[in-house]
């Protein structure tokens, strides 16, 4: 059960994964910057960051309810932490803070996702300080005393950012073009899974009628590792991974028929657009769902025994 520390409640990694395994709907925002994103993340995060995080936005684009609590995480904890504050400030009261942070979920064994190696904020903070502090201390040696007050400066910042948690050099790193090169190539890789298929306006019980009347096919189109933690009886799995990797036709047309409507479904309604656009453009009716797995579950769809 979550638990509340200075008015934030927090998680843990594994009872945010539990609750995911037993079909509870969750949504999870990273708030790490976009290149630290890229390195590893949890498989179902998507990513908002700190710097740019508008909480009103935020709200209005959830794929849950707003009633659903939106779980925060981070490195390991910390902005995570400031994230809840800023929405707490806002008037939102459904935060959860993901203890320990990405590094947390990864140290608990739990299923991650790894990109690029890239060098952490908080390795470029301690760089940036420490070169800093030698520069100044150099310069009032050779130069002038006057530039000992550069490390003087440097320090008192150190301490203002231990004891407010937050710290400016990072932010201001976060903007350097080193970092926002990698932030352009992940933001790029998120603007390729905009895509022109939309959400099928067909009720479930137009779904359940069709497939039913074995008129239509549901595909499940999440990765396999969730397919095993739990997936519905009239479904057929069909990862998006693979999908996008490109799959034979005579091996696609055992999973997907083309004589029949394809209902496409994954966790929160953004990977089946995906999977739709890469079917419609050989040859299938989809219709996607907005509905995640947890939602088909609440609406009556059996789970595989």
């Amino acid at each position: 059960m979550a638990t509340t520390t200075s008015t934030i409640p927090t998680i843990s990694p594994r009872e945010l994964q539990a609750k995911r395994q037993a079909g509870q709907p969750v949504e999870l925002i990273d708030v790490r910057e976009p290149f630290e994103f890229q390195e590893l993340r949890c498989s179902f995060a998507r990513n908002v960051p700190l710097s740019q995080l508008d909480p009103v936005a935020v709200m209005n684009s959830r794929q849950l309810p707003a009633n659903e609590p939106l779980y925060v995480i981070c490195r390991s904890g910390s902005r995570g932490r400031q994230a809840c504050e800023k929405f707490l400030a806002a008037g939102f009261n459904n935060v959860v803070n993901v203890e320990g942070g990405t590094l947390g979920w990864e140290q608990c064994g739990l299923e991650v996702q790894r990109g690029r190696k890239v060098m952490s904020l908080e390795r470029q903070v301690r760089i940036a300080a420490g070169l800093l502090v030698l520069l100044g201390v150099a310069l009032g040696y050779l130069v002038h005393p006057g530039f000992l007050g550069l490390a003087a400066f440097v320090g008192a910042g150190l301490i203002f950012a231990g004891v407010t948690d937050t710290c400016g050099m990072a932010l201001l790193l976060a903007r350097m073009p080193w970092n926002r090169v990698a932030a352009l190539g992940v933001t790029l890789l998120a603007a390729s899974f905009v895509q022109a298929a939309e959400h099928t306006r067909d009720s479930l019980d137009t779904v359940k009628k069709a497939l039913k009347e074995n008129k239509a096919v549901l595909l499940d189109v999440r990765e396999q590792v969730e397919w095993d933690e739990g997936h519905l009886e009239a479904a057929r799995l069909l990862p998006l991974s693979e999908l996008s990797k490109g799959l034979t036709p005579e091996k696609l047309s055992k999973i997907a028929p083309k004589d029949k409507v394809l209902y496409l479904h994954c966790a929160s309604g953004r990977r089946c657009l995906k999977a739709a656009d890469l079917l419609k453009k050989q040859g299938y009716e989809v219709r996607p769902l907005k509905f995640g797995y947890a939602d088909l579950l609440k609406a009556g769809f059996s789970p595989a025994k």
